[in-house]
């Protein structure tokens, strides 16, 4: 229940709604119990039960309220049957019962109409809460989890938590009310019966709660195998073309149907659980009928304790109350995979991002002087990466990172944006660390353009605009002109204005990366940092891009990750690193004079 209370703070905002329903359910539980009271009546005229009085009673308090009631019931027939004819009585005993129908159906159904505000309310928030959540989170997070996890967890655990754990919101008043009249009606009708009959109820409620002792276990187990299914589905579709290419489709297909059978196992337990809670709980309530049939046929016909109209009418409250009680028993059965499902959805809203701003941040609105890397030691997991790593970059110059895969040169460009935060030493800007920077301002003052061309199923427009939101159209052009993209993005159907699919899947791969380039144009930030931003042009186009690039880094701060070293001869500065320490410092012609690693890396590439 702890999962509930951390849900239903997602209902505050809809507390009205919520409110209203509960009203309205009380009413329907009124109702539904007068319902069958109605029919006392109507059942005594037509069994011929009714007493002839002819004066009316006179009402002595709650004590003697059964009586009265009884009393006045009989005058009124008699007076009415006198005047008006028995017919007619019957008629308005008819119209008595259809009216409380009418009405208790009216009030379940507006109950109904406005507990599904609150409840698509929760289910909308809940979800805009989750994403918010998913994209605040750092990059860490998402090298640890599955993206198919994430994506159950945003679409099957948050519609069970609407399906079955908001569930509660109306049986919670619903269900218990209907019992709770009913059993207020049976105890005036026949306090023995009623003790007779509660006698048994605890029994089948013991048996019925051990059947669903499991079932959260089983709902955790099939929510975990729908995530890997959707997991594998992920990695299917992103890695299609090299599926293919290795001729790999059996494993991947053996590999789904694996997981296929593990869901089909795990469902198929959790389904036999569910589907015995409805006849389970309709055998012991019928078999609590037959005993209430037989005891109270006893007080009908033996001990002329009841009346036969009374006893007809107690056995559709019994049977009334076995509807909401078999509703509770499945819901409780739903709150279990409900909570099961809200477990995983609140694992992730109570996941602490480890990367977040200071209470009182330094406000850096732009970038004036230099970069200082002090000390920097780093670590994915346990394997270490950077190794007490010191470099100062002057405003206004261009760094270029050099070395062997894994010697740490991208994890610069991630310390810098605080996608990671360095375990130790600093990273300060204008003297200024950078963790007491705000995230939002501090990226801000960065462009980045990746090794991987990432863009998004939209137009080109759309894409450029995440650099600079409010761009003009003319602003737009020229970063596609200086990114050397123009040339093709106006030979494309509608320009701008065309959709690139999929990761930009509709281009080729030097398009792509010319795109993101334009991006970062755009942007027009101090700091660039260019992470492998050539490596998908061809010769011709590189070129061309280099030119570009060159002119947008004048008089701006950059720090360029290659490992093609033609493009970063004219760098002020090349650091040449191994296994996260600086082993060469210099420009591109100083190192080729001293002969060390740089002058064999170029050597080799040249060769």
């Amino acid at each position: 229940m702890n999962y509930f209370k951390s849900i239903i703070r997602f209902a505050l905002p809809y507390k009205t709604y919520g409110f209203l329903n509960i009203f309205f359910n009380i009413l329907y539980a009124l109702f539904g119990t007068f319902s069958f009271v109605s029919l006392i009546p109507m059942l005594s005229v037509l069994l011929g039960e009714t007493k002839a009085i002819e004066q009316k009673p006179i009402y002595t308090g709650l004590s003697n309220i059964k009586n009265y009631l009884q009393e006045y019931l009989n005058f009124y027939v008699t007076q009415t049957s006198k005047d008006q004819g028995e017919i007619y009585v019957l008629s308005v005993m008819v119209g008595l019962v259809i009216m409380m129908f009418l009405l208790k159906n009216a009030s379940g159904y507006l109950a109904s109409y406005f507990i599904t505000f609150l409840k698509n309310g929760v289910l909308t928030d809940l979800r805009s809460r989750l994403y918010q959540k998913i994209i605040e989170m750092p990059i860490s997070y998402f090298s640890e989890k599955r993206k198919g996890d994430i994506m159950a967890r945003m679409t099957s655990d948050i519609i069970e938590v609407h399906n079955s754990f908001l569930s509660i919101l109306t049986l919670a008043v619903r269900e218990p009310l209907t019992i709770l009249f009913t059993i207020i009606v049976m105890f005036t009708t026949s306090v023995k019966l009623t003790l007779f009959v509660f006698f048994f109820i605890p029994i089948s409620g013991f048996i019925i709660s051990k059947i669903g002792k499991r079932l959260k276990k089983h709902s955790l187990n099939v929510q975990q195998q729908e995530s890997n299914i959707l997991s594998i589905l992920e990695e299917t579709l992103s890695g299609h073309k090299i599926i293919k290419g290795f001729t790999a489709e059996p494993i991947f297909t053996s590999k789904f149907q694996d997981t296929n059978k593990s869901f089909l196992t795990h469902i198929t337990k959790l389904h036999h659980r569910q589907n015995l809670a409805s006849p389970m709980s309709e055998f012991l309530g019928i078999c609590v009928i037959a005993v209430l049939l037989w005891y109270g046929g006893r007080m009908v016909f033996i001990e002329k304790t009841l009346t036969s109209s009374a006893f007809l009418v107690y056995m559709g409250l019994a049977y009334n109350i076995l509807t909401p009680a078999k509703a509770i028993s499945k819901a409780s059965y739903g709150v279990q995979k409900g909570n099961a499902a809200a477990q995983r959805v609140l694992e992730v809203l109570n996941k602490e991002n480890n990367i977040k701003d200071i209470p009182n941040p330094t406000l850096l609105e732009n970038f004036c002087n230099k970069i200082e890397f002090n000390n920097i030691d780093f670590a994915y997991e346990k394997e270490n990466i950077l190794n007490n790593f010191s470099l100062e970059i002057p405003k206004g110059k261009t760094v270029a990172l050099v070395g062997q895969s894994g010697s740490g040169k991208s994890t610069i460009a991630n310390l810098i944006t605080r996608f990671y935060d360095c375990q130790k030493g600093n990273i300060r800007i204008d003297g200024t660390c950078i963790t007491q920077i705000p995230k939002k301002q501090l990226r801000n003052l960065i462009g980045i353009v990746t090794q991987d061309a990432l863009l998004f199923n939209d137009t080109i427009e759309q894409n450029l605009l995440l650099g600079k939101p409010n761009a003009t159209q003319e602003e737009i052009l020229k970063a596609l002109e200086i990114a050397n993209a123009w040339e093709f993005v106006k030979e494309l159907p509608k320009g701008i204005h065309t959709n690139i699919g999929d990761n930009g899947n509709k281009l080729s791969g030097g398009q792509k990366q010319r795109l993101c380039i334009a991006r970062a144009v755009l942007k027009n930030p101090p700091i660039m940092i260019l992470d492998e931003a050539t490596s998908a042009l061809d010769t011709e186009s590189e070129k061309n891009v280099q030119i570009a690039l060159e002119n947008m880094m004048k008089n701006r701060t950059s720090i360029v990750i290659a490992h093609r070293l033609s493009t970063i001869q004219n760098a002020d500065t090349i650091v040449v690193m191994q296994k996260g320490k600086i082993l060469e410092q210099n420009t591109h012609q100083k190192l080729l004079e001293q002969k060390g690693t740089y002058a064999r890396l170029v050597a080799l590439q040249q060769v």
